[in-house]
């Protein structure tokens, strides 16, 4: 039988012939192994720094490129880790997909996107179909599969979900303090002399909805400032749900002088919609949103918001289940949320 080229799927012979670049090509100049060069390809070899810079310079001169998936078929894996998400188009949902692909490629893995559209059901139907795929690993942004689906998926793959604190074998997960972030949110607010506060919520479904309503009502609390239910209004955590939330309050004859969204895109929709009730932002109502998206910076005024990092959160969940499958425990743990002040809030005279 007829010796192959790892990874090209073509006899030797044929591959000298049609001038493909094999991996016995590269370590016949470099003067190690064919298996010598595979295993500093793909991180495992314990050799001499000579003998690496010997493999990279042959590499490079023959122009050889590496065929990820037959190195990792020969290891047992694919070479790719599933993600769900909630939205593909979601401004913060996108930049922890890239920070997800920033981390994954420098160790030769791609990541495959489904969308779970925060739906249980669909989630469930993504990672099936994940699985199929025989993906070697599953990222899960937040979402609203119980704790047990979860468990359950980690006994087959190494799982990584974010949004949520739960422990189990092959499973970890990274959370953020919403409810800090809501009250550091919200007290902004009351050190600036607001006492009428509205807030925008998003789904009490989602489980950082509900943390950050926690955080207003507790900032509330603690200045002695009584929570009134009447000035709260639901979103859905885009645009569109601000200027509703805000001709809710306007037509429930609510007053206030400032306004807290859960989320970034709510905030600006908020400001259109008291825009169009004939009150400006912040000379008339101070304006705070949570996530610090990049858009937020260039709003009219620029919006004072709660950072999330959502590019960490995706880099620091593939490097954690990169971790586990190498056999590790992972350690990451996302920033405390923080301020960003910024000018959509203004101080009320005493």
């Amino acid at each position: 039988m007829k010796n192959k080229s790892a990874g090209t799927g073509v006899s030797r012979a044929a591959a000298k012939k049609n001038g493909v670049v094999t991996i016995e090509r590269v370590a016949e100049l470099a003067g190690v192994s064919p298996s010598t060069v595979s295993r500093i390809l793909n991180g495992t070899a314990v050799v001499s720094a000579a003998k690496k810079a010997a493999v990279d310079q042959a590499v490079a001169q023959l122009g050889f490129v590496p065929n990820p998936m037959a190195r990792g078929l020969a290891g047992g894996r694919s070479m790719s880790i599933g993600v769900v998400t909630q939205a593909m188009d979601s401004p913060f949902y996108g930049a922890s997909l890239r920070g997800i692909e920033d981390a994954l490629d420098p160790a030769g893995y791609s990541p495959l996107f489904v969308s779970g559209h925060w739906d249980a059901q669909t989630e469930s139907r993504c990672i099936d179909i994940l699985l199929s795929r025989r993906v070697d690993g599953i990222i899960v942004l937040t979402g609203r599969l119980t704790d047990t689906a979860l468990k359950s998926v980690a006994k087959r793959v190494p799982t990584v979900v974010t949004g949520r604190s739960v422990k189990a074998p092959g499973l970890f997960s990274l959370n953020f303090e919403n409810a800090e972030g809501g009250r550091l949110a919200t007290q902004h607010l009351i050190d600036s002399g607001h006492r009428k506060i509205a807030f925008i919520s998003g789904d009490p479904r989602h489980p950082d909805a509900t943390q950050r309503l926690m955080g207003y009502r507790a900032a509330l609390e603690q200045a002695g400032i009584p929570f009134k239910p009447e000035l709260v209004v639901q979103g859905e955590y885009n645009e569109a749900s601000g200027v509703q939330a805000v001709s809710t309050l306007m037509a429930n004859r609510q007053k206030f002088t400032a306004l807290f969204a859960a989320n970034d895109q709510m905030a600006i929709g908020a400001a259109h919609g008291l825009q169009r009730h004939g009150m400006r932002v912040p000379e008339d109502v101070s304006l705070v949103g949570f996530d610090d998206l990049p858009t937020s910076l260039y709003a009219l005024p620029p919006l004072t918001t709660v950072h999330q990092p959502a590019y960490d959160m995706g880099r620091l969940a593939a490097q954690a289940v990169l971790q586990l499958l190498d056999g590790g425990k992972p350690t990451q743990a996302v920033p405390p949320p923080r301020l960003i002040v910024r000018d959509s809030c203004r101080r009320l005279k005493a």
